[in-house]
């Protein structure tokens, strides 16, 4: 009797999407094959007041066994003075393993992977809660003129750019959490919104943002607004000299299995490589210049710290 191979990975992902955030850094999906690169790309500017900026994310689809890039985006969070920890994936015992992201009044541990854009691998750095209202760091924001009043102007530090989307393995990425990430992760979070679930699931239904259709350059990489796939203010992936897709697809034999990470489970360790900075790079607001000025999938993002 011929078996079906991605049965029980299926069954973990619909699992996941069943079950309450804060359970699903527990169950998660096991791939064998490196997730892409991440895309380099501008952040459309902010829709108004109340949205945060959540980055964009390789996503694994059983289903077709191929990634999918679901784009980055403002969303508006579940209630106030709650932040957003970014997914990440995280190499272990010869698999790619991925933690979803989650809300919660902290931010938690995202594999030390500078997003951009404010999460620079560590915290966020794109602004904070203020007696109810969220004020926003236009050093990394693309803020339009009018559109937010509470604004300021801080620096953040620039640190070397790499472009993996993974800790550990061969990625330059190799930060562990602090015994408080490990606390946030572990605590109980509100679920995604209901914007959110739908914007994974538009882009799980595009076949364009299928790595197997973009080779790593996926048509929408950012959105203004969630399920925003068609604004004109869409951004698209951004060609660079540093910056090689990977192969079109997975292998046939390389399939996705389900796991369940205990509290031991790290990313693996490997040698630390050294590469050069790069700039962040914006949208400009309708009507301004659009220039492609220098940058990196989402902004300055940099190595881990240790």
């Amino acid at each position: 009797m011929t078996r079906n191979p991605f049965t029980r990975a299926t069954l973990a992902f619909g699992l996941a999407l069943l079950a309450p955030l804060a359970a699903w850094p527990a169950v998660s999906v096991s791939v064998t094959i490196a997730p892409p690169p991440l895309p380099l790309y501008a952040q459309p500017p902010i829709p108004g007041d109340g949205y945060l900026w959540t980055p964009g994310y390789w996503a694994w689809d059983p289903a077709t066994g191929d990634y999918v890039w679901v784009p980055g985006t403002w969303v508006q969070p579940p209630s106030v003075g709650l932040l957003w920890t970014p997914g990440y994936w995280a190499f272990f015992d010869g698999g790619y393993i991925w933690h979803r992201g989650y809300w919660g009044p902290h931010v938690g541990y995202y594999g030390g992977i500078n997003y951009g854009y404010g999460y620079i691998g560590r915290g966020y750095e794109g602004g904070r809660w203020e007696r109810g209202h969220f004020r926003y760091n236009a050093a990394v924001n693309n803020i339009s003129p009018g559109r937010v009043h509470d604004v300021y102007r801080a620096p953040v530090p620039q640190r070397p750019a790499h472009p993996e989307s993974f800790n550990g393995g061969n990625s330059h990425w190799h930060s562990q959490p602090t015994a408080n990430q490990r606390r946030f992760e572990g605590g109980q979070h509100p679920g995604w919104t209901q914007e959110q679930q739908e914007h994974e699931h538009r882009a799980f239904g595009t076949p364009e943002q299928r790595m197997g259709s973009n080779h790593g350059m996926p048509p929408t990489a950012a959105t203004p607004r969630p399920g925003g796939f068609g604004e004109p203010q869409v951004e698209h992936a951004r060609s660079a000299p540093e910056m090689h897709a990977p192969p079109a697809r997975p292998a046939p034999d390389m399939r996705a299995q389900p796991v369940r990470p205990g509290p031991s489970m790290r990313p693996a360790e490997a040698p630390h490589m050294e590469a050069g900075p790069r700039g962040e790079a914006h949208a400009p607001a309708r009507g301004e210049p659009h220039g492609e000025g220098r940058g990196h999938p989402g902004g300055n993002r940099g190595d881990d710290h240790r």
